[in-house]
């Protein structure tokens, strides 16, 4: 939880970033000492961070990757195609609350194990998790069910936390930060509609969000709009949040002490974008974009471009190769988090695009990407990516593939939920994963804590109609 961490921490983050983003290792090197001893004599945190800016690039980093929306379109293969979607307002009701359904059910299955995030005892983090669950039975792996509390193997492993979603106690969706930010892009949609801005993404987060339900990129570009906060208002017309958009200094907001700009937080806020926009990969990547821009940039806001995309497709089409070229043909052909997942397409066809062969699929995923943070965007889309492609778009199989792949459990659970619960509607959705949940979902946002599972589906379902009316 980053907003008040020390800025000697947020120093060697940065160090790290701007390396990923091909920056010449030295000059980073040479910055962030620069930065820390700055700090050290007491010199003001904007002329600290100054250092970072303007540094030189490798001459052989082989990526073009730019934050503007003109800017990545122009470097997609193409513009995606829009998908025909044509079906009665009662399948796309279902359609809605399986999607919902999934991503409650694929965050709760995460949530226990997001503590195993690092690796721990030689263990990657995969590895962390068939270690604790084998230990209780060999049954346990692949995971059938929701998470145990307990395990011999705890004091190798480490231990769960987030109880009320474990086998033994969960009886709703317990709040989290993947299921908050779906429901505030329910209010953003529902409030503002289609044309809504960048800063009334700033402005929901100031109303609704309390500080300490962010981490990461959310907290440090919080704090920076916090900073900006009489600019804000939650009364902006469409027009005045179109000229602000067009004006405010985004870049300071996004890069000001956020060394994290590149990691999940972006991509796991784009749900209801893709609820809204069912069909339209474009149209939802669209929405995805002026939601991450304010805290994340490059392949921070492609990961959330790119849910957004499958997402929207998800609704039109079961095959999910057809949905992750969806996504993908929204993203720059020429950034790091296209490669990968091209990467990661190959690995999975190589084991035949089979789910009896996943662990040989994580090892190599591992050896490719293990390199990020565990909650980075591109290692984390790569495990959705894996999941997508496993499963074959089953929905047991593919919250289940989403966790045991690690790192970001909970994120990548919830993201596939969406696009498997979409696949398969709210009838179909297996009961053994839906039932515990007690059609209830508790966010600690007010009107949403608690609230029904159905209502939300339903509210999702309203927008999308109205989107696609206009």
């Amino acid at each position: 939880m980053a907003g008040w961490t020390p800025i000697p921490v947020l120093i060697n983050e940065e160090k790290k970033q701007l390396v990923e983003e091909g920056v010449v290792p030295e000059a980073a090197e040479g910055a962030a000492r620069e930065a820390t001893k700055r700090l050290e004599a007491g010199t003001n945190e904007a002329d600290v961070w100054a250092v970072f800016a303007n540094l030189p690039r490798r001459s052989d980093f082989a990526f073009d990757e730019p934050s503007d929306l003109a800017g990545i379109r122009a470097k997609r293969n193409g513009k995606g195609k829009r998908l025909p979607f044509s079906m009665s307002d009662d399948v796309l009701l279902d359609k809605m609350h399986g999607a919902w359904l999934g991503r409650c059910a694929g965050c709760a299955l995460g949530k226990p194990i997001e503590s195993f995030l690092y690796e721990h005892n030689g263990m990657l983090s995969w590895e962390r998790q068939k270690r604790f669950l084998t230990a209780i039975s060999p049954s346990e792996w692949p995971l059938r069910d929701y998470v145990p509390q307990h395990s011999p193997a705890e004091t190798e492993t480490g231990k769960t936390w987030c109880l009320p979603s474990t086998r033994e106690q969960i009886a709703f969706m317990e709040s989290d930060d993947d299921i908050r930010y779906t429901v505030l892009g329910q209010i953003i949609m529902k409030h503002h509609g289609r044309d809504f801005g960048s800063s009334h993404v700033a402005s929901i987060w100031l109303d609704k969000l309390g500080y300490r339900q962010v981490c990461t990129a959310e907290t440090q570009a919080y704090r920076n709009i916090v900073i900006a906060a009489d600019r804000f208002r939650r009364d902006f017309t469409i027009d005045e949040a179109r000229e602000y958009d067009a004006n405010a200094d985004w870049h300071w907001i996004v890069h000001h002490l956020n060394p994290y700009r590149e990691w999940i937080g972006a991509q796991i806020r784009v749900d209801s974008y893709g609820y809204a926009a069912p069909g339209d990969p474009e149209l939802a990547a669209e929405f995805a974009w002026r939601d991450a821009r304010i805290s994340h940039v490059k392949n921070g806001i492609y990961g959330a471009m790119f849910c957004a995309a499958m997402i929207a497709a998800a609704f039109a089409t079961d095959d999910v190769t057809e949905i992750i070229e969806a996504g993908l043909a929204q993203i720059p052909t020429t950034s790091r988090l296209y490669a990968e997942m091209r990467q990661t397409i190959d690995i999975c066809a190589r084991h035949g695009n089979l789910f009896d062969n996943f662990e040989k699929v994580l090892k190599e995923l591992y050896d490719l990407l293990n390199h990020y943070d565990p909650v980075h965007t591109n290692n984390n889309a790569a495990v959705c990516v894996m999941a997508l492609l496993l499963s074959a778009g089953d929905f047991h199989r593919g919250i289940t593939l989403a966790v045991m792949g690690g790192w970001d459990t909970d994120c990548n659970g919830a993201t596939v939920g969406s696009i498997v619960g979409a696949i398969c509607g709210g009838k179909r959705a297996p009961a053994h994963w839906t039932a515990r949940l007690n059609d209830t979902l508790n966010s600690l946002i007010v009107e949403y804590h608690p609230v029904s599972i159905k209502k939300c589906a339903a509210t999702s379902a309203a927008i999308a109609r109205k989107v696609i009316s206009q």
